[in-house]
């Protein structure tokens, strides 16, 4: 899988001045749009659309201080459609425009060219199983957060903290299937996963009962789920299963993920400062 990521890597490279389809990329990589959005996103800590710009924005300092080619010429080959917004992009990116950049020659920024390896412990194993789920519905509360990348999100934590206790209690009373309890569900991601996306944010539980009055249901269809187990300090263990997931275990197996919600199972102790997670992710057949 990696190898395969890294020829879509260099495809990237040779085309920075066309129009990238991420199908083309995902042929290249072996995989599904969806998974290599995924991979990538977890792999590089940010999303492809932003490692694309920002190599474009790149290659265009390089080129705005050699001054051979106009401001709107170096525009136009990285793909903006005017001046102003190649200039809005570029101080976005350099902390200055690139007229004055031209003028002073100030240093600029500069994303460097991203290759991925896998390297190998072996001092530890990763504790799943792969489930073939009927279809379920998520019963709970349902709120729209930002999606970050890093650190607490601190909407979820607001939207948590502000729910009723009673209908959390009501609700937990209904999980009568796995993944059992109250669970958070993230659903509805935009493709890109850039940092401030918006999502669906489910706080329920997996249950066949009606759904209580004030509650709101999300339909998920049959299909194949990779899950995962760890036990460790809070929040640092859940973190870390997240990393090792897509940095060891996708590469590793014939799987890759598919278009779902992704389900999050925490228990902490009475301190919280240690935590049982089980984290649900929909994924199919890497051939399949």
């Amino acid at each position: 899988m990696l190898e395969r990521l890294n020829q879509a890597m260099e495809h990237i490279e040779r085309h920075l001045d066309q129009d990238l389809d991420v199908a083309e990329l995902a042929r290249i990589a072996a995989t599904s749009e969806h998974h290599l959005r995924r991979m990538f996103s977890a792999l590089a800590g940010m999303p492809l659309s932003e490692y694309v710009r920002r190599r474009r924005l790149t290659l265009a300092g390089a080129e705005v201080l050699v001054g051979r080619e106009t401001l709107l010429e170096i525009a136009v080959r990285c793909g903006y459609s005017s001046g102003e917004a190649f200039a809005r992009a570029f101080r976005a990116m350099h902390g200055i425009g690139p007229g004055e950049a031209r003028r002073t020659g100030a240093a600029l920024n500069s994303q460097s060219r991203m290759a991925f390896r896998l390297t190998i412990e072996g001092s530890s194993s990763m504790r799943y199983r792969v489930v073939d789920k009927a279809d379920f519905t998520v019963v709970g509360l349902k709120t729209r957060v930002p999606l970050v990348h890093a650190g607490p999100n601190q909407a979820i934590m607001d939207f948590v903290h502000g729910s009723d206790p009673q209908t959390l209690e009501r609700l937990e009373k209904l999980s009568d299937q796995e993944p059992h309890g109250i669970v958070a569900v993230c659903d509805g991601m935009d493709p890109s996963r850039a940092e401030g996306t918006e999502l669906d944010y489910y706080h329920g539980v997996i249950t066949s009962a009606a759904p209580p009055e004030g509650t709101t249901t999300l339909p998920v269809p049959a299909g194949t789920w990779a899950v995962f187990t760890t036990s460790g300090p809070a929040p640092q263990a859940i973190q870390e299963l997240w990393r090792d997931v897509f940095t060891e275990w996708f590469p590793s197996n014939p799987y890759r993920t598919r278009t779902g919600p992704e389900i999050l199972r925490t228990r902490l102790s009475p301190e919280k400062t240690e935590a049982d997670a089980e984290l649900w992710l929909p994924v199919e057949p890497e051939h399949g």
